[in-house]
């Protein structure tokens, strides 16, 4: 797996003038997600920004700046992350790293702006931890600000 993408050479510029924008709608947005991460080399915990699909109790980040990323590099490390989507945050566990040139996991729409625009390969997948698993009374609600 190379890590990279397409998109690599925007990644600078998406972290400090996208992500400030959609850091505060991105856990309420469809498709999209806010992953809490803790960073494997400070401790610091992050929150990113990212697009997000889900499919049962698994849930797929289709990687648009490659794998070779920090908050991807954390996940793999920690084993574990938080997403806040559609409100609601979710603890997300066993990350795999999913090579996927067709992007066969991708609905229509993202498989075409993915695959073909951007030139994404590789898909993070992780599942629900059993106390998360979607069942609505036993998930995590947090005020939304």
């Amino acid at each position: 797996m190379s890590g990279r993408t397409r998109m690599w050479r925007f990644r600078h510029a998406a972290t400090r003038y996208v992500d400030p924008i959609l850091r505060p709608v991105a856990g309420r947005l469809p498709a999209f997600g806010l992953v809490t991460h803790r960073g494997r080399k400070t401790g610091r915990t992050y929150e990113t920004p990212v697009n997000v699909f889900r499919r049962g109790d698994r849930y797929l980040f289709f990687l648009t700046y490659g794998s070779d990323v920090q908050w991807v590099k954390n996940i793999l490390a920690a084993g574990e992350c938080t997403l806040r989507t559609r409100g609601r945050d979710v603890r997300l566990v066993v990350p795999e790293l999913i090579a996927d040139p067709k992007l066969r996991l991708a609905p229509p729409f993202v498989r075409f702006v993915e695959q073909h625009l951007a030139g994404v390969t590789e898909v993070l997948r992780m599942r629900a931890a059993a106390d998360s698993s979607g069942d609505k009374d036993r998930q995590r609600h947090r005020p939304l600000p």
